[in-house]
């Protein structure tokens, strides 16, 4: 109660009024916390928190950043009619006292500490480091050696360069495009949990807002106030975006300047900012027609514009082909993973490397800045204007752009990032060319494929011809050559007809047993 003689008097309290010239005005700011990835349980959501700031801990952090907050954690009171409406439920929030912003080298000591030079002695004291690092990444998947060792690649990233303000992108950008069913969206999954940022979204779960940056009104001040989307979150990591053909062309275009520029310019409701968006965008999508059809162009198949092609460093076409051998290897892959819960051992008794200790090894990686050396310069140049040369000769769509220059640029950096090396050599180069040659080869596979059909009984004729010993008797066992047939789609019958249809016309002989055929 008001101490005033009227107030104490008539047991009543006076109205009170706000004096803004002896008032003392402090910063105020709500921010909102998200979970990380890796520290939510398996199918649950992230939870999230309702900080409050003041004074100096206001402005000390931006969207996307990891943060460590200290302070009280406390009910929200509120009055009037609101108060009478909520019952005995109330809202939270944390008064923070102290806000710790991690940033990379922090965040390293807390989850992954670098490794040492001892650690490091050990791992390259093991042969094929790097082809051991790659098949490490969702070991559970079969086969996609290549495609694994371009992940790797994006994971450890790139240099950033800055010549004379202009900014020159140092993160890889890979897509995935291919049949279903052939692991994409599990390798998108097992590298969204080993990398130490990322986000994953889905294609028809996301709009272009929701990619970047969304305005929502603040439930205080009644103001318009900008949120992250998850490129946004992804500063610094790793965006995963399964189903990416299904998103529209106008939420598609949202990310054009994030994957070049790696920021997103906002101009919404008289708000005119720039985020930073530092990511690496790893895309999976499906062909057209669900399937690859290689009877139709490169074009008809992928349908993405070239200025959002040109802008992922390797396009990766993964195709479910028929062939005995390999589904009989994927088969007993599968059967043995589904039996014993863990993936196999590697070839010469080898483990794969476990995810702690390779999250270690890409963390210390990322602290090299390799130069390239300028003997290499011109080689670089040359093989660039030989790739442009091949690409105007056949009309490839995915190399018509200087921009494969720097992502060649960018893979030789990895690669030395991941030896660990301080410049660039020319085997990093090389092996740069070899991926993007490796993938512009399945690009080329469906001119490959036969116009016509071969007539099964000239395929056994091609078959058992091709068993035949260079040197010595030209003697061809019935039984191989009947399993290598079947293996590769014949059916028995056609085996024993062609025999027949051959003995005839006298190109070779098959004994009375029919053990072996003897090549006339």
């Amino acid at each position: 109660m008001c101490p005033s003689q009227d107030c104490v008097t008539n047991k009543s309290g006076g109205h009170l009024s706000l004096q803004t010239r002896g008032s003392k005005f402090i910063k105020f700011q709500e921010i909102k916390i998200q979970e990380h990835t890796d520290q939510v349980p398996i199918g649950n959501i992230p939870r999230s928190m309702t900080i409050w700031c003041r004074g100096t801990n206001t402005r000390l952090c931006q969207p996307g950043d990891h943060v460590a907050v200290t302070g009280i954690f406390l009910p929200l009171l509120r009055t009037g009619f609101r108060q009478m409406t909520q019952g005995l439920l109330s809202d939270t929030f944390l008064e923070a006292h102290r806000i710790v912003l991690l940033n990379k080298s922090e965040d390293e000591e807390i989850e992954d500490k670098e490794m040492n030079e001892v650690e490091l002695a050990d791992l390259f004291a093991e042969k094929d480091l790097y082809d051991r690092l790659a098949m490490s990444i969702a070991p559970e998947i079969y086969g996609h050696e290549d495609i694994k060792k371009a992940l790797l690649l994006l994971l450890v990233g790139g240099i950033d360069k800055s010549p004379q303000g202009m900014k020159v992108r140092g993160n890889i950008n890979v897509c995935l495009m291919g049949d279903p069913g052939v692991a994409k969206s599990q390798l998108l999954s097992y590298v969204n949990r080993l990398a130490q940022r990322s986000q994953y979204t889905t294609g028809r779960g996301s709009s272009g807002v929701g990619l970047t940056s969304v305005l929502i009104k603040d439930p205080i001040t009644n103001e318009l106030i900008l949120e992250g989307g998850a490129l946004v979150l992804a500063d610094q990591g790793v965006c995963c975006i399964d189903e990416f053909d299904k998103m529209t062309e106008h939420d598609r275009t949202a990310i054009y300047e994030v994957m070049e520029q790696q920021t997103i310019s906002i101009a919404k409701a008289g708000i005119l900012t720039s985020l930073n968006a530092r990511t690496s965008i790893l895309a999976a999508a499906n062909p057209v027609y669900g399937r690859y059809n290689p009877k139709r162009s490169i074009e008809a198949n992928i349908q993405l514009p070239a200025a959002l092609l040109s802008r992922f460093d390797l396009l990766w076409i993964i195709q479910d082909k028929n062939d005995r051998e390999v589904d009989l290897k994927l088969a007993r892959h599968i059967a043995s993973v589904h039996q014993t819960g863990c993936q196999p051992e590697l070839e010469n008794n080898q483990h794969f490397v476990d995810m702690k200790t390779l999250r270690r090894y890409i963390a210390t990686c990322k602290k090299k800045q390799p130069l390239v050396p300028e003997s290499l310069l011109d080689y670089v140049v040359t093989a660039y204007v030989e790739l442009r040369k091949q690409a105007r000769i056949s009309k490839d769509m995915t190399y018509t752009s200087a921009r494969m220059l720097l992502s060649i640029l960018r893979l030789s950096t990895a690669l030395a990032r991941l030896r660990c090396g301080d410049l660039v050599s020319k085997d990093d180069i090389d092996e740069a060319l070899r991926l993007m040659e490796s993938s512009r080869l399945l690009l080329k596979d469906h001119e490959n494929v036969p116009t016509r059909q071969i007539n099964p009984i000239d395929q056994v004729f091609s078959i058992v011809r091709d068993m035949v010993p260079s040197s010595g008797a030209k003697i061809v066992r019935y039984a191989e050559a009947k399993e290598r047939c079947i293996a590769k789609g014949l059916k028995p019958d056609t085996f024993d007809d062609a025999l027949d249809r051959y003995e005839e016309m006298g190109l070779w002989h098959v004994n009375q047993q029919r053990t072996t055929i003897t090549i006339v």
